[in-house]
């Protein structure tokens, strides 16, 4: 019967390519969380006053965001 080893240690290679894939993953999700709040900020900046304050919102929150 034969045994094969299955834990070894990663090499500089592989953990390289882990943290390369980990940072763009990271930058890929910064850039979606800002686009999200781009286009929620310019929707919510097209409502009147009075639309704002229904959802209970002010003209500042929407600038905040």
């Amino acid at each position: 019967m034969a045994a094969f080893e299955t834990t070894r240690p990663l090499n500089d290679s592989v953990r390289l390519g882990a943290h390369t894939y980990a940072l763009f993953v990271n930058t890929v999700g910064r850039i979606v969380e800002w686009n999200d709040r781009r286009v929620t900020r310019n929707a919510l900046s097209t409502l009147s006053t009075r639309e704002l304050e229904d959802i209970g919102l002010s003209r500042g929150d929407v600038a905040e965001m």
